[in-house]
């Protein structure tokens, strides 16, 4: 073997030893704590966690490979609400996801050292859960369905795409106005 050739290989092996042994070495297992306000054996809760399993999964993350989940459902049970904040507290999670107010409102009582993520919240802001959309502040962050700032360019836009409108509801807020849907025309 010529000497160019014997450093060559000698060199590609002494690149690739770093390779193999981090190949060897076991993946670093991340700890989730869940917890959701449905019953476990609501079809939706099951739709969720399988939702959010999936969307872990397509990112590279597997429970039993490189995830660990603790999940829990309160059933909509206050008392269940503070236990099961505080066992997944105890848990030592690297993040907490909370589905909902009630879920969120308890782990924020249980911890402000562990990152909370809430999901379906209701003016986070006004409940005091966070400080602003912009800027939550505390351990917590998430995403809420709407954006209450937002009504306005709603209308705006409205207006826009079809100007001969004078009036305009929601069926959440005609809904919540007490008023059937149905039976107004």
């Amino acid at each position: 073997m010529k000497r160019r050739e014997f450093i060559t290989l000698v060199s590609g092996a002494a690149a690739a030893w770093p390779l193999a042994a981090r190949a060897q070495q076991r993946e670093r297992t991340r700890h989730i704590g869940f917890l959701i306000g449905l019953p476990a054996d609501d079809p939706e809760s099951h739709a969720r966690h399988a939702a959010f399993l999936q969307g872990l999964q397509e990112l590279g993350w597997t429970v039993g490979r490189n995830l660990r989940m603790d999940y829990r459902s309160a059933g909509g049970s206050a008392d269940l609400y503070s236990k099961y904040a505080a066992e997944l507290v105890a848990l030592a999670p690297e993040v907490i996801v909370a589905g909902g107010g009630a879920a969120l409102a308890a782990l924020l009582q249980a911890t402000r050292t562990v990152p909370v993520v809430f999901a379906n919240v209701i003016d986070p802001v006004g409940a005091g859960y966070i400080a602003s959309v912009a800027r939550p502040g505390g351990n917590a962050t998430g995403f809420m369905n709407n954006e209450f700032g937002l009504a306005a360019k709603w209308l705006e836009l409205l207006k826009q795409i079809a100007p001969r409108v004078t009036r305009a509801a929601s069926r959440s807020a005609v809904v919540w106005g007490g008023i059937d849907p149905g039976q107004r025309r």
